[in-house]
């Protein structure tokens, strides 16, 4: 018996069929990234890329491929995708991996500008490490160098802003628990460094403010009387220069220290050696610095000891 030549109307569909899903799919895909790049409104690249991996991208991340695995596109969405998931290190190293390789791709100055943010992330709260906020600034100076008028050149001076802040805050917050343990001469070191650095910062006027205070626990009231002065004069509608007028009230109806030492310096030789031995106060109030703490020699038994009213010995 001859059989036929022909194949069953089952077997010559089955080609066809298989081929008319694979383009129904390649349509469908076509599509959706068709209505992604036609969304339009999108403020920058992070509006399209925001969202981590899953699914079918994963084997983008697992791919065998060198070319593919450092292709740019892939690089830039594994950082993404870390930065979503907070993983910053991992992102971090994404970010700098593409600047190392494609620094003149028209995503550089965004990978550039992502590196500002992570160490941001990094830095957590004012009572943490600052260094990665320290790191975050350099990285928003390196962008307004490296790609000058660039879209992301005015959001990293706004970012600039925002960290110089911090660590203005952050400084305030170590002078602050200082003044509260005691360590006036270390608190009023910070200060004067929040006022030097960061004089037109949200925090300056509550800085002068405890400078003074920490002048006055030390006994310097005359030193305490001039930042108020300067607290109320050039922050005159802050809350720290309300509370620096009734402090200001309080002292002038005190003594200066300075006047009740010169009183006593021709009573007794001691206290004239301490007189002059203090530094000037003149020279102290024009540089607006504190002496530096310097130790003493060792003191022997029987000898007087006079204490400076810095809490340095004279």
């Amino acid at each position: 018996m001859q059989r036929s030549s022909c194949s069953s109307p089952t077997q010559s569909r089955t080609p066809a069929l298989a081929f008319a899903r694979r383009a129904r799919t390649g349509f469908l895909l076509a599509g959706a990234a068709l209505l992604i790049s036609c969304s339009g409104g999108t403020k920058d690249i992070r509006d399209l890329i925001k969202h981590p991996i899953s699914g079918t991208d994963e084997q983008i991340f697992i791919e065998d491929s060198t070319e593919r695995y450092y292709h740019p596109n892939v690089i830039m969405k594994r950082g993404e995708s870390f930065f979503e998931k907070e993983e910053y290190a991992e992102a971090l190293t994404e970010f700098n991996r593409f600047l190392e390789f494609y620094k003149s791709h028209p995503l550089a100055p965004y990978a550039a500008f992502r590196i500002g943010e992570v160490h941001m992330k990094m830095a957590k709260t004012i009572d943490r490490d600052p260094e990665p906020m320290q790191k975050a600034i350099l990285a928003f100076e390196r962008v307004r160098k490296e790609f000058p008028g660039s879209r992301y050149d005015a959001l990293a001076l706004e970012k600039l802003e925002e960290c110089h802040n911090w660590l203005a805050e952050m400084h305030l917050f170590v002078g602050r628990f200082y003044y509260r343990r005691g360590s006036y001469l270390a608190a009023a070191h910070r200060f004067e460094q929040i006022l030097k650095l960061y004089p037109d910062r949200p925090v300056a006027p509550d800085a002068l403010y405890f400078l003074a205070m920490s002048y006055h626990e030390m006994g310097a009231d005359d030193w305490a009387r001039e930042r108020l002065n300067l607290l109320v004069e050039n922050y005159p509608h802050s809350s720290a220069a309300d509370q620096g007028k009734s402090l200001l009230a309080k002292l002038k109806d005190t003594s200066s220290p300075s006047s009740s030492a010169q009183t006593s310096s021709g009573s007794t030789g001691s206290s004239e050696h301490a007189a002059s031995s203090s530094p000037s106060m003149s020279n102290l109030l024009s540089t607006s610095r504190l002496p530096s703490l310097s130790i003493a020699p060792p003191v022997s038994v029987g000898q007087t000891v006079t204490a400076c009213r810095l809490g340095a010995w004279c």
